[in-house]
């Protein structure tokens, strides 16, 4: 049974540590697993981004905006995230986002997580400036 010992150790190696970071995601799509916001973060890493660290560590927690349970996560969750999409309808899905999460109250700090290449001018820049300036939220935008 080498073969099977093997393989345990292979998907242990490759599962999110218990003691790793938690990143709250908001926004993302019902039909997007959590291995896309981990590809996110494997681009960062690979970009130079060391605050990453090996983004197979990372515990991602995808959570609906309108959860009962977000004013008590926004107080003990220090890292959250927004989901960006690219399409014709990101900004509008992302701003009501934003808002849900301002009337909760959620998270006032988030980071922007979006497809790779991303313009900042545009799209993310209006979301980062909306945030800011009508709801009183940081949104960190990276740039490409």
């Amino acid at each position: 049974m080498p073969d099977q010992a093997a393989g345990l150790r292979e998907r242990a190696r490759r599962a999110p540590r218990v003691d790793g970071p938690t990143l709250m995601v908001v926004g993302l799509p019902a039909t997007a697993a959590p291995e896309t916001v981990t590809e996110r973060l494997a681009g960062w890493a690979r970009r130079g981004r060391r605050w990453v660290g090996d983004p197979a560590d990372w515990r991602i927690v995808a959570l609906d905006p309108a959860s009962p349970h977000l004013p008590l996560l926004a107080s003990q969750q220090r890292r959250w995230a927004l989901w960006v999409d690219s399409d014709a309808d990101a900004f509008r899905r992302a701003y009501r986002t934003l808002k849900i999460l301002h009337r909760h109250p959620g998270p006032s700090r988030l980071l922007a997580l979006h497809a790779p290449g991303l313009p900042r001018a545009g799209l993310l820049s209006n979301l980062q400036h909306g945030a800011r300036r009508f709801l009183d939220i940081e949104l960190l935008v990276l740039s490409p």
